[in-house]
């Protein structure tokens, strides 16, 4: 567990959000659930600083860079965290910026679609059962939902 640890210091300390998902299953092996819930949050903590860096620089992310998809991942499993909770405007506020932040089209279009489903106050369940394809996106390999089954109205 020592070793994991200096681990996860080090890709922390080097801002190294991609290094931290990698060590993800080991995590979850040997850490009690308090020290899970530290874990992701110094994720999202990394992620939260890349977004705001690349706000006050004008940058977009790029899927095809490691830590920037990294961090659209996490800052993702954040939005989807607030709408699944319920948080519905909050969850919209985010899937806007992190689909205005990256390069990629088809991820931006999909945050669109989650957007317009919090919009519409549509509860998440309701949301992923009558309106995401989850068979295509698990076969299609993405971390987010990109495949749906009809347009929100």
């Amino acid at each position: 567990m020592d070793e994991l640890k200096a681990k996860i210091h080090k890709a922390q300390s080097e801002g190294d959000i991609a290094s931290l998902y990698v060590l993800e299953a080991q995590a979850h092996e040997l850490f009690d659930d308090e020290t899970l819930m530290a874990y992701y949050a110094n994720i999202l903590d990394l992620a939260l600083e890349r977004l705001t860096n690349a706000l006050e620089n004008l940058d977009r992310l790029d899927m095809n860079e490691v830590q920037d998809f990294a961090t659209l991942r996490a800052l993702y499993e954040y939005a989807i965290e607030h709408y699944s909770a319920g948080s519905a405007t909050d969850a919209s506020a985010l899937f806007e910026v992190i689909g205005g932040l990256s390069e990629d089209e088809a991820f931006n279009e999909a945050m669109k679609i989650h957007r317009s489903a919090c919009d519409a106050k549509i509860p998440f369940d309701t949301f992923i059962e009558e309106y995401v394809d989850m068979d295509a996106v698990q076969e299609g390999g993405k971390f987010y939902i990109g495949v749906f089954t009809k347009s929100v109205e």
